[in-house]
This record gives structure tokens, C-alpha cells and sequence, in this order.
């Protein structure tokens, strides 16, 4: 970490004398990878230009895109109207392809009747992953929220029933029907539903400052939205719903609309197909 302080310093331009004033990050810069970061409290800061919720203890959180890069720019104005600008290098990524197969069709092309439910999911998902909630729980780091086989990377270029669609963008968590889920940090639930088109039972946790993560294919939902829900604490059970081949949980995460890896934001390097985790 002093590395990359180091590295964003010569970059910007500043002294090492200026080193004290530079916020404390955690995270990996690389895309889909999520920065957790500390500066004084009062100070302002800037990522690429998009001023940050800063909590008054000076916690602040940012998220690199699935194509991100090649580099990144953090400003921060410090309380007495100084400023430093620090420049990152964001590490490109391999994505892998999956191909899978024997889906009912309907879940790759679904029908025109089925259109309307599709677009208002969509809208909810949105609504829940666009707040801008003041609480800063991201701030202590995240768990995996259940002990699983890897199988499904993040990014992943999906090939369903011979038809290309979108990137995946979650990880895949192998388990039986009926495995308890884990909130990884403490939030609220924003967004609590058992009948999502193509995801079933859907929870999105807000860990404050547009930092979420989404749980899907449950088989039951122990929570309500508005709920307050505390690290370790069970959300809901692995499940099957929604388009689904077997019983797993695809666990997401986001910055607002970026997607973001949820590996990289529990151990701060991307999973392979296959591990076991945690």
C-alpha cells in the first residue's frame, strides 16, 4: 500500500513531505475492484472528477468499472484549502467465456408477456443500487457470505444455450438448497423479493455510500427492506430460483452502477473457477 502512495505521489507532483496528508486506501486497482479509503475528517475528495460522500469520521469508497483504466485520479482538498492530486495505474483484466446450457429457453429469450415484469425488476434493482446512504459499514471490510465451491467468475463472457448475452457479472458460490447467507458487513436491506424474473429471490444489502451487494436464486429471504441487518447475520437461504441450472448463491457487488468483483472486495484478489471460499 505505501507502494502505490508512493507511486501516486511522484505522479501528482508532491513531496514526500506531503505523504502524512495522503488518504489510507485498502482495495487492489484493478478493474472491478473496490477502494475503501480514509482522509481527514472535513476533507473533500475526487475520484476521475465525481466528487465522493465523505463520512465525518472520513471514510469514503469508490469502485473501478469492469473496463476501467488505463489510470485513475484522486484529488483530495484537505480543511485548511490545500490539495493533492494522486494518479493510480488500474490493472487490466483476461475475462473468461462460460457456456451454458439446458435452460428453459424462456430464461434466455423471454416471452413478450413476460417483458413488463423484466423492465420493472430492472427498475428496482436500480432504485436500491443508486442510494447514496450516509453510513459508511463498508468501512470495515467484508466476509464471504458462505463457504462454497467457486463456479462462476466474475466477468465471464456467458454463452446461454448457444447464444451470447451479457458479461456475468457476480460470482457463482456452489452450495446445497438450504445453506445459510451471511450478511459479509452490516447494511440495510434495500431491496428484499422472492419473485424477480430472472433471479427469484433477490436481496440487495446498502452498505452506505452507494456500496452494495446483491444476493441471488434464494430459496427464502429472512429479511425485510428498511431492516437493519449486522455482519454475520443470516439474510436468506441458497437456492435454485429464478434462471437457474442448480442450487447456488450469485453473490454480487456494486459502486452505484459499477459492477464490481466481490472477490476482490473480501481478499483483494480475483477468484478462479474451482476454489473453495472462504
Amino acid at each position: 500500500m505505501m507502494r502505490h502512495v508512493l507511486c501516486a505521489l511522484l505522479l501528482a507532483g508532491v513531496s514526500a513531505s506531503g505523504l502524512a496528508a495522503a488518504p489510507d486506501l485498502h482495495g487492489r486497482w484493478m478493474q472491478g475492484g473496490l477502494i475503501r479509503g480514509q482522509t481527514e475528517p472535513g476533507a473533500q475528495v475526487w475520484f476521475n472528477g465525481k466528487p465522493l460522500r465523505v463520512s465525518p469520521a472520513g471514510d469514503f469508497a469508490f469502485g473501478l468499472a469492469y473496463e476501467e483504466g488505463p489510470a485513475a485520479e484522486l484529488r483530495v482538498r484537505r480543511p485548511d484549502g490545500s490539495e493533492q492530486r494522486h494518479e493510480y495505474a488500474v490493472e487490466r483484466r483476461e475475462y473468461d467465456e462460460q457456456r451454458i446450457s439446458g435452460l428453459p429457453q424462456k430464461m434466455v429469450t423471454p416471452p413478450e408477456a413476460a417483458l413488463k415484469q423484466i423492465a420493472l425488476d430492472n427498475q428496482r434493482v436500480a432504485a436500491a443500487r443508486a442510494r447514496d446512504s450516509a453510513h459508511a459499514d463498508f468501512a470495515g471490510g467484508f466476509d464471504w457470505p458462505l463457504s462454497a465451491t467457486v463456479s462462476g467468475v466474475f466477468g465471464s463472457r456467458r454463452i446461454l444455450n448457444g447464444e451470447p448475452r451479457q458479461p456475468h457479472f457476480g460470482i457463482d458460490l456452489a452450495a446445497p438448497k438450504g445453506t445459510a447467507i451471511k450478511a459479509p458487513a452490516g447494511g440495510v436491506v434495500s431491496l428484499a423479493r422472492d419473485d424477480l424474473y430472472y433471479t427469484g429471490g433477490t436481496i440487495i444489502l446498502d452498505h452506505g455510500q452507494g456500496v452494495s451487494t446483491t444476493y441471488l436464486h434464494l430459496s427464502r429471504l429472512n429479511v425485510k427492506p428498511g431492516q437493519r441487518v449486522e455482519r454475520g447475520q443470516t439474510i436468506g437461504l441458497v437456492g435454485a430460483t429464478g434462471r437457474a441450472t442448480g442450487p447456488h448463491l450469485c453473490w454480487r457487488a456494486n459502486w452505484f452502477d459499477t459492477r464490481l468483483d466481490p472477490s476482490l472486495i473480501v481478499d483483494g484478489k480475483p477468484v478462479s473457477k474451482g476454489e473453495r471460499r472462504p
